[in-house]
Protein backbone atom coordinates (compact mmCIF):
# COMPACT_ATOMS: atom_id res chain seq x y z
CA UNK A 1 0.00 0.00 0.00
CA UNK A 2 1.23 3.61 -0.64
CA UNK A 3 1.28 5.93 1.91
CA UNK A 4 2.23 9.45 1.92
CA UNK A 5 4.49 9.97 4.79
CA UNK A 6 5.77 13.14 6.01
CA UNK A 7 9.38 13.58 5.80
CA UNK A 8 9.83 14.65 9.88
CA UNK A 9 7.52 13.51 12.52
CA UNK A 10 6.13 15.12 15.33
CA UNK A 11 6.19 13.35 18.95
CA UNK A 12 4.29 13.61 21.75
CA UNK A 13 5.59 11.44 24.59
CA UNK A 14 5.81 13.03 27.97
CA UNK A 15 4.46 16.17 26.72
CA UNK A 16 2.00 15.86 29.33
CA UNK A 17 -0.82 18.56 30.12
CA UNK A 18 0.83 20.81 27.56
CA UNK A 19 -0.03 17.97 24.61
CA UNK A 20 -3.05 19.70 23.16
CA UNK A 21 -1.05 23.14 22.92
CA UNK A 22 2.16 21.73 21.68
CA UNK A 23 0.60 19.22 18.85
CA UNK A 24 -1.90 22.90 17.58
CA UNK A 25 1.45 24.51 17.89
CA UNK A 26 3.43 22.25 15.26
CA UNK A 27 0.65 21.89 12.79
CA UNK A 28 0.61 25.26 12.41
CA UNK A 29 4.54 25.23 12.20
CA UNK A 30 4.12 23.28 9.34
CA UNK A 31 4.43 19.65 10.88
CA UNK A 32 1.70 16.97 9.24
CA UNK A 33 2.96 13.80 10.78
CA UNK A 34 2.10 13.19 14.55
CA UNK A 35 3.27 10.15 16.64
CA UNK A 36 1.14 9.44 20.03
CA UNK A 37 0.40 6.45 21.64
CA UNK A 38 -2.63 4.47 23.95
CA UNK A 39 0.04 4.76 27.06
CA UNK A 40 -1.16 7.10 29.79
CA UNK A 41 2.39 6.30 31.64
CA UNK A 42 4.06 8.38 28.57
CA UNK A 43 1.39 10.14 26.52
CA UNK A 44 -1.64 12.04 26.30
CA UNK A 45 -3.40 10.63 23.63
CA UNK A 46 -7.09 12.06 24.28
CA UNK A 47 -4.86 15.64 24.51
CA UNK A 48 -3.53 14.65 20.76
CA UNK A 49 -7.46 14.46 20.06
CA UNK A 50 -8.55 17.79 21.77
CA UNK A 51 -5.48 19.49 19.83
CA UNK A 52 -6.70 17.53 15.91
CA UNK A 53 -10.81 18.93 16.60
CA UNK A 54 -9.57 22.73 16.71
CA UNK A 55 -6.81 22.55 14.16
CA UNK A 56 -9.94 20.96 12.29
CA UNK A 57 -12.00 23.93 13.15
CA UNK A 58 -9.04 26.04 11.40
CA UNK A 59 -8.99 24.42 8.40
CA UNK A 60 -6.89 21.56 8.47
CA UNK A 61 -7.79 18.35 6.91
CA UNK A 62 -7.94 14.72 7.98
CA UNK A 63 -6.66 13.89 5.22
CA UNK A 64 -3.75 16.16 5.00
CA UNK A 65 -2.44 14.57 8.53
CA UNK A 66 -0.54 11.41 8.91
CA UNK A 67 -1.51 10.26 12.33
CA UNK A 68 0.34 7.26 14.16
CA UNK A 69 -0.81 5.34 17.52
CA UNK A 70 0.83 2.15 19.01
CA UNK A 71 -0.47 -1.14 20.84
CA UNK A 72 1.57 -0.97 24.95
CA UNK A 73 1.69 -3.92 26.05
CA UNK A 74 1.52 -4.57 29.84
CA UNK A 75 5.10 -4.53 30.29
CA UNK A 76 4.73 -0.78 29.07
CA UNK A 77 1.61 0.34 30.84
CA UNK A 78 1.63 2.00 34.21
CA UNK A 79 -2.04 1.38 36.14
CA UNK A 80 -3.79 3.54 34.00
CA UNK A 81 -4.25 0.43 31.59
CA UNK A 82 -6.44 1.47 28.14
CA UNK A 83 -7.83 -2.17 28.28
CA UNK A 84 -8.69 -5.27 30.15
CA UNK A 85 -5.94 -6.37 31.64
CA UNK A 86 -7.88 -9.53 32.55
CA UNK A 87 -8.26 -9.90 28.68
CA UNK A 88 -6.74 -12.05 26.03
CA UNK A 89 -4.58 -10.61 23.81
CA UNK A 90 -6.45 -10.19 20.86
CA UNK A 91 -9.40 -8.56 22.73
CA UNK A 92 -6.67 -5.93 24.51
CA UNK A 93 -5.55 -4.69 21.48
CA UNK A 94 -9.02 -4.50 20.08
CA UNK A 95 -9.99 -2.58 23.11
CA UNK A 96 -7.00 -0.69 22.87
CA UNK A 97 -7.25 0.38 19.23
CA UNK A 98 -11.15 1.63 19.31
CA UNK A 99 -10.06 3.68 22.76
CA UNK A 100 -7.60 5.25 20.22
CA UNK A 101 -10.17 6.03 17.53
CA UNK A 102 -12.31 7.90 20.08
CA UNK A 103 -9.61 9.49 21.71
CA UNK A 104 -7.80 11.01 18.61
CA UNK A 105 -11.98 11.61 17.08
CA UNK A 106 -10.97 9.37 13.94
CA UNK A 107 -12.40 6.14 11.97
CA UNK A 108 -8.84 5.10 10.62
CA UNK A 109 -5.18 5.57 11.92
CA UNK A 110 -2.78 5.66 9.15
CA UNK A 111 0.45 3.89 11.19
CA UNK A 112 -0.30 1.49 13.86
CA UNK A 113 2.72 0.06 15.56
CA UNK A 114 3.05 -2.71 18.27
CA UNK A 115 4.70 -0.83 20.83
CA UNK A 116 7.03 -2.91 21.99
CA UNK A 117 7.74 -6.67 22.34
CA UNK A 118 7.50 -8.68 25.48
CA UNK A 119 10.23 -11.50 24.54
CA UNK A 120 13.56 -10.40 25.00
CA UNK A 121 15.99 -10.82 23.25
CA UNK A 122 13.81 -12.39 20.58
CA UNK A 123 10.06 -12.56 20.59
CA UNK A 124 7.87 -14.82 22.70
CA UNK A 125 4.46 -15.76 22.19
CA UNK A 126 2.56 -13.18 23.18
CA UNK A 127 4.38 -11.05 20.54
CA UNK A 128 2.74 -13.24 18.06
CA UNK A 129 -0.56 -13.18 19.23
CA UNK A 130 -0.44 -9.86 19.36
CA UNK A 131 0.88 -9.33 15.75
CA UNK A 132 -2.22 -11.54 14.60
CA UNK A 133 -4.53 -9.05 16.26
CA UNK A 134 -2.92 -5.61 14.37
CA UNK A 135 -2.91 -7.83 11.31
CA UNK A 136 -6.53 -8.18 11.81
CA UNK A 137 -6.89 -4.41 12.17
CA UNK A 138 -5.11 -3.65 9.19
CA UNK A 139 -6.67 -5.69 7.09
CA UNK A 140 -10.20 -3.95 8.28
CA UNK A 141 -9.31 -1.55 6.75
CA UNK A 142 -9.05 0.64 9.58
CA UNK A 143 -5.14 0.98 10.12
CA UNK A 144 -3.51 1.83 6.74
CA UNK A 145 -0.15 0.31 7.39
CA UNK A 146 1.05 -1.14 10.57
CA UNK A 147 4.55 -1.85 11.89
CA UNK A 148 6.49 -2.04 15.42
CA UNK A 149 8.63 -0.20 18.16
CA UNK A 150 11.79 -0.90 20.12
CA UNK A 151 12.67 -3.69 17.93
CA UNK A 152 16.32 -5.35 17.99
CA UNK A 153 17.52 -6.82 14.40
CA UNK A 154 16.73 -10.52 15.53
CA UNK A 155 12.80 -9.72 16.72
CA UNK A 156 12.80 -7.98 13.46
CA UNK A 157 14.30 -10.87 11.56
CA UNK A 158 11.65 -13.36 13.34
CA UNK A 159 8.25 -11.25 12.83
CA UNK A 160 9.36 -11.41 9.10
CA UNK A 161 9.76 -14.65 8.75
CA UNK A 162 6.60 -16.09 10.43
CA UNK A 163 4.29 -13.24 10.02
CA UNK A 164 1.40 -13.19 7.51
CA UNK A 165 1.59 -9.55 7.37
CA UNK A 166 5.10 -8.06 6.99
CA UNK A 167 5.98 -4.91 9.13
CA UNK A 168 5.54 -1.53 7.16
CA UNK A 169 7.04 0.37 8.98
CA UNK A 170 10.13 0.01 12.21
CA UNK A 171 10.38 2.85 14.86
CA UNK A 172 13.27 2.87 17.18
CA UNK A 173 15.75 5.09 19.44
CA UNK A 174 18.51 5.89 16.98
CA UNK A 175 22.04 5.61 18.80
CA UNK A 176 25.26 6.62 16.59
CA UNK A 177 27.26 4.34 18.32
CA UNK A 178 25.43 1.48 17.09
CA UNK A 179 25.70 3.31 13.15
CA UNK A 180 22.39 4.97 13.60
CA UNK A 181 20.50 1.50 14.32
CA UNK A 182 22.53 0.40 11.19
CA UNK A 183 21.43 -3.53 11.69
CA UNK A 184 17.77 -2.94 11.28
CA UNK A 185 17.98 -0.51 9.06
CA UNK A 186 19.81 -2.77 6.94
CA UNK A 187 17.27 -4.90 7.08
CA UNK A 188 14.43 -2.53 6.67
CA UNK A 189 16.28 -1.38 3.05
CA UNK A 190 16.35 -5.31 2.59
CA UNK A 191 12.51 -5.46 2.73
CA UNK A 192 11.46 -2.01 2.33
CA UNK A 193 10.13 -1.27 5.35
CA UNK A 194 10.13 2.66 6.44
CA UNK A 195 12.23 3.55 9.44
CA UNK A 196 11.73 6.21 11.87
CA UNK A 197 14.11 7.77 14.05
CA UNK A 198 13.68 8.44 17.52
CA UNK A 199 16.00 10.62 20.32
CA UNK A 200 18.27 11.55 17.52
CA UNK A 201 19.10 14.64 19.11
CA UNK A 202 19.04 13.76 23.08
CA UNK A 203 20.02 10.17 22.43
CA UNK A 204 23.51 11.40 20.71
CA UNK A 205 24.96 14.46 22.48
CA UNK A 206 28.55 13.87 21.47
CA UNK A 207 27.71 14.17 17.45
CA UNK A 208 25.76 17.69 18.25
CA UNK A 209 28.89 18.23 20.37
CA UNK A 210 31.68 17.28 17.51
CA UNK A 211 34.08 20.12 16.54
CA UNK A 212 33.12 18.22 12.96
CA UNK A 213 29.45 18.86 13.30
CA UNK A 214 30.08 21.99 14.81
CA UNK A 215 32.36 23.28 12.19
CA UNK A 216 29.82 21.91 9.60
CA UNK A 217 26.74 23.74 10.83
CA UNK A 218 28.94 27.11 11.06
CA UNK A 219 29.98 26.70 7.11
CA UNK A 220 26.30 25.93 5.88
CA UNK A 221 25.14 28.61 8.08
CA UNK A 222 22.37 25.45 10.19
CA UNK A 223 22.48 24.33 13.59
CA UNK A 224 24.10 20.84 14.73
CA UNK A 225 20.50 19.68 15.34
CA UNK A 226 19.67 20.41 11.70
CA UNK A 227 22.75 18.71 10.59
CA UNK A 228 21.35 15.58 12.26
CA UNK A 229 17.83 15.65 11.05
CA UNK A 230 19.14 16.29 7.16
CA UNK A 231 21.42 13.59 7.68
CA UNK A 232 18.86 11.01 9.00
CA UNK A 233 16.36 12.37 5.60
CA UNK A 234 18.89 12.06 3.21
CA UNK A 235 20.40 8.37 4.34
CA UNK A 236 16.32 6.98 4.17
CA UNK A 237 14.87 7.76 7.84
CA UNK A 238 12.14 9.20 9.01
CA UNK A 239 12.77 10.96 11.99
CA UNK A 240 10.92 12.32 14.88
CA UNK A 241 10.93 15.68 16.98
CA UNK A 242 9.75 16.48 20.05
CA UNK A 243 10.91 19.78 20.97
CA UNK A 244 8.62 22.47 22.33
CA UNK A 245 10.25 25.19 21.08
CA UNK A 246 8.06 27.20 17.97
CA UNK A 247 12.10 28.35 16.86
CA UNK A 248 13.46 24.54 16.85
CA UNK A 249 10.17 23.63 15.46
CA UNK A 250 10.75 25.96 12.17
CA UNK A 251 14.73 25.04 12.42
CA UNK A 252 13.67 20.98 12.35
CA UNK A 253 11.44 21.71 9.10
CA UNK A 254 13.85 23.54 7.25
CA UNK A 255 16.24 20.60 7.36
CA UNK A 256 14.04 19.05 4.80
CA UNK A 257 15.82 21.46 2.42
CA UNK A 258 19.36 20.98 3.78
CA UNK A 259 21.12 19.05 1.30
CA UNK A 260 24.33 17.55 2.80
CA UNK A 261 27.17 16.21 0.37
CA UNK A 262 27.86 12.37 0.31
CA UNK A 263 31.32 13.48 2.23
CA UNK A 264 28.92 15.45 4.91
CA UNK A 265 26.68 12.72 5.36
CA UNK A 266 29.85 9.65 5.60
CA UNK A 267 31.31 12.67 8.18
CA UNK A 268 28.20 12.32 10.30
CA UNK A 269 27.22 8.71 9.71
CA UNK A 270 30.40 7.55 11.22
CA UNK A 271 31.39 9.99 13.44
CA UNK A 272 31.18 7.15 16.55
CA UNK A 273 34.06 5.27 14.84
CA UNK A 274 36.11 8.53 15.35
CA UNK A 275 35.15 9.77 18.99
CA UNK A 276 35.46 7.71 22.61
CA UNK A 277 32.80 5.59 23.96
Amino acid sequence: MTINIPQIIYGTAWKKEATTELVIQAVQAGFRGIDTANQPKHYSENQVGKALQELYKQGVSRKDLFLQTKFTPLNGQDHRIPYDPEADLHTQVMESFQSSLKNLGTDYIDSYLLHGPNGHPGLDKSDFETWEAIEEIHESGKAKIIGVSNFNHMQLTTLLEKAKIKPMVVQNRCFARTGWDKLVRDICKQHSILYEGFSLLTANPFVLEASEVVKMAKELNKTPEQIVFSFSIQIGMFPLTGTTSKKHLTQDLEAINLKLSQEQLNLVEYIYKTLKS
